[in-house]
């Protein structure tokens, strides 16, 4: 039965999705949801909501509430003691609540808000590992896993049947034969297997500001497809006119000063593919970020027919987006769209600025591949 105190408490959370759904895009572009604690927790600055708080009534009156004194004397001292510098004011401090939410609900509003399709991972269903689950009940285990109503039934049902209970007095006394405890029985799991290539352009053109919405689109999108598969792995490759594979830390860090030739990254990410990800056991979503500016066009058409020959064949979805810069000359998108504009498993974006991350997460995520 529902207490008071549960309607208001899930009262107060819808409250919170709310206010998350109507700041989302506030907080996306920000990166003010990426503030993590724990595994699982994140931490989120809500302005909007008034913290409870006690309010006096309306005479407004000052005195002894209680004990020793006369009314109208003043509490904590005489009258006009105190230190302090500045006047006293008579406006409402800015309160702003910090409210933690777990990622799956987190990644669910966002998914309300864009009108995210559930992605339908394909292949792999016979691929399966052995999990452990508490499905059984036996009659030797540590007392960690004493399973305590099974027991105390058993106990019941012995002291019954033995003519020992006493309605009268209810007392229940378990003894060794009495235990029961849980079992870890090993199951077999369907095991859906996914793979991020994350590819980015690192040449001079690539500043921070663009890396900084590489970096918050690619925690979105990480995120999302960590709701769909168990098995997720994220690989990083950056290039300039030639690409190499880097950890995470400096995939968002690195800086060169040479050109772009695009079609460097988009090699190693076949290569990889093709020695490491069967497409046929794995959901493959590769993701380029460029400022759009490569090396001539002959490179260009080397990029599109490595998309069209292999990646496009083995994997789900392959995704570009596009970070303005000062510097990048921006044709490379309008390769793609002229050579891909109608293929569902090719999704393309500009990404002007941090305001355009929200729509740029929609695009890559919309086609539920």
């Amino acid at each position: 039965m529902d207490t008071k105190i549960d309607k208001d408490v899930g009262r107060f959370k819808r409250i919170i999705r709310g206010k998350v759904r109507e700041n989302l895009k506030k907080y996306i572009s920000q990166g003010e949801m990426m503030g993590k604690q724990g595994k699982d927790i994140v931490s989120i600055p809500i302005p909007q909501i008034d913290i409870p708080h006690f309010k006096l009534d309306g005479n407004k009156g000052g005195g002894v509430g209680s004990g020793d004194g006369e009314e109208g004397d003043p509490v904590g001292g005489e009258e006009g003691e105190g230190q302090g510098s500045g006047q006293a004011g008579d406006k409402e401090g800015q309160h702003a609540l910090e409210v933690e939410l777990t990622f799956d609900e987190l990644v669910e509003i966002m998914a309300e808000e864009l009108e995210l399709p559930r992605i339908e991972p394909r292949g792999s269903e016979d691929i399966q590992s052995m999990k452990g689950r508490y499905r059984g009940i036996t009659h030797v285990g540590p007392n960690s896993l004493r399973h305590f109503k099974r027991s105390y039934k058993e106990a019941l049902k012995r002291q019954i049947s033995s003519g020992e209970y006493n309605a009268e007095d209810p007392i229940i006394v378990p003894i060794r034969q009495d235990l029961r405890f849980r079992y870890r029985q090993m199951v077999p799991e369907p095991l859906t297997n996914a793979v991020i290539i994350l590819m980015m352009d690192v040449s001079g053109s690539m500043e921070e500001e663009q890396k900084e919405i590489v970096r918050i689109t690619s925690f979105w999108i990480d995120t999302w497809l960590r709701t769909h598969y168990k098995g997720l792995k994220t690989r990083y490759i950056v290039h300039d006119t030639v690409a190499q594979e880097v950890d995470k830390d400096t995939f968002f860090r690195m800086r060169e000063s040479g050109g772009t030739v695009i079609s460097s990254a988009y090699k190693m990410c076949a290569k990889m593919i093709a020695e490491e990800y069967p497409p046929e056991q794995w959901n493959i979503y590769p993701f380029h970020f460029s400022d759009g500016d490569n090396w001539s066009e002959r490179d260009n058409e080397e990029s599109v027919r490595i998309i069209k020959e292999q990646l496009l064949p083995a994997c789900n979805l392959f995704c570009y987006g596009q970070v303005e810069s000062r510097y990048g000359s921006g044709k490379f998108i309008k390769e793609l769209t002229k050579h891909f504009a109608n293929d569902e498993k090719v999704s393309l974006v500009k990404i002007e600025n941090k305001d355009a991350i929200i729509k740029g997460i929609k695009t890559f995520l919309s086609t539920g591949k």
